[in-house]
C-alpha cells in the first residue's frame, strides 16, 4: 500500500485491519523507523482486538494519556513515571545490555530534571542537616580494573522525609542533595549526605489513579542515585539502594538489582568523623563503580 496510484486501496476490515496500516509505512524512508511503526500497529491492534476495546474504553485511554501530558511540566514527567510503573522503563534498560562484569545499570527515574550543582570532592550535598549523616565513598574502574581519572560522578536522592527538592520548592533550597563530582586520579570519589529514605513517587495524578485502581502501592525503596560519565566510557545510570529499607522486594518501577544493595553501615569513632566535618556517630557506604571503555 505504497500510494502508486495501481488500484483502490484495499477496504478496511478488521482480520486484516494490523496489515492494511502497517501497509500505509511501508514506504518510510528510515528503516528503523519503518520497523518500529509497523511492529507497533501489528501489536496495537492484535492488543485492540484481544480486548474487545469499546469506544467508551478508547475514550478513556484517550482521555488518561492527555491528562498524563497535561501533568507534564519542567520538574515533573508524569509520562516517565507511566513508563516506569508499566515497568518499561526498566526493560529498556535491560534490553540495553552491560558487558560482563560492568555495575548493573537502572533506571534514571524522573527527578534528574535539573542540573547537579558541581561540588569539591569531600563536599556535603546536604543543605539541611536533617536526617543521618553519612559518608559515601567510592571508585570508578574499568572492567579491567583501570581507575577511570576524572569521572563525572553525578548524584541525586531524596531527603529524610523521602522528597526530592523539585517537589518541596521554597520549602527546601533548591538543589539540595544534588551533587555533581570529579574523580580523582585513582578514580576515587567521596561526599558526605545523609542516610535517603523510602518513598512514593508522586501519586496526585493520572500514573497514581491507575495505581490505586490496580491495588498496588506507589512506593520506592530508598536509594541514592549515580551517573557516570567520561571520555571513552559508556555512560552507567545506577542506584545504590540501602539495605534493610522497605520495598526492596516491591519497588514500584521494578528497579531493584540485588547487586547494588548495600549496607550502610553505622561508625562510631569521633576523632574520624571530625576530620571528615560530620557529627558522631554516622553512616558509611562504599561503592565500587565498574564501567564500560568504548572506542570508535
Amino acid at each position: 500500500m505504497g500510494g502508486d496510484g495501481g488500484g483502490p486501496p484495499e477496504p478496511f476490515g478488521v482480520e486484516r485491519s494490523a496489515e492494511i496500516v502497517a501497509g500505509s509505512f511501508a514506504d518510510t524512508a528510515d528503516p528503523r523507523l519503518r520497523e518500529v511503526l509497523m511492529a507497533l500497529v501489528r501489536h496495537l491492534h492484535a492488543f485492540v482486538k484481544e480486548v474487545a476495546l469499546t469506544p467508551r474504553e478508547w475514550e478513556a485511554a484517550i482521555g488518561f494519556l492527555t491528562e498524563t501530558g497535561r501533568m507534564c511540566t519542567g520538574t515533573r514527567q508524569e509520562f516517565v513515571l507511566l513508563s516506569d510503573v508499566l515497568g518499561v522503563s526498566t526493560l529498556v534498560d535491560a534490553l540495553d545490555g552491560r558487558a560482563d562484569g560492568a555495575t548493573e545499570s537502572t533506571v534514571e527515574g524522573p527527578f534528574h530534571m535539573v542540573a547537579s550543582p558541581p561540588r569539591a570532592l569531600g563536599d556535603s550535598i546536604d543543605e539541611l542537616g536533617k536526617g543521618e549523616p553519612c559518608l559515601v565513598t567510592g571508585r570508578v574502574a574499568d572492567t579491567g580494573g583501570v581507575p577511570v581519572a576524572g569521572a563525572s560522578v553525578d548524584v541525586w536522592q531524596a531527603d529524610a522525609d523521602g522528597y526530592y527538592d523539585v517537589q518541596r520548592p521554597g520549602e527546601v533550597p533548591p538543589l539540595n542533595l544534588r551533587g555533581l563530582f570529579t574523580a580523582d586520579e585513582d578514580g576515587r570519589f567521596w561526599f558526605r549526605t545523609i542516610v535517603p529514605r523510602h518513598y512514593p513517587i508522586p501519586d496526585d495524578g493520572p500514573v497514581g489513579r491507575l495505581l490505586r485502581a490496580t491495588g498496588r502501592h506507589p512506593n520506592r525503596p530508598a536509594h541514592i542515585h549515580f551517573q557516570i560519565s567520561a571520555p571513552g566510557v559508556r555512560t552507567l545510570t545506577t542506584h545504590l539502594f540501602v539495605a534493610g529499607t522497605p520495598y526492596l522486594d516491591s519497588d514500584a518501577v521494578f528497579g531493584v538489582k540485588a547487586g547494588l544493595i548495600r549496607e550502610f553501615a553505622t561508625v562510631d569513632d569521633p576523632v574520624r568523623a571530625a576530620e571528615i566535618g560530620l557529627p558522631n556517630p554516622y553512616r558509611r557506604v562504599d561503592f565500587l563503580i565498574t564501567v564500560e571503555r568504548v572506542t570508535g
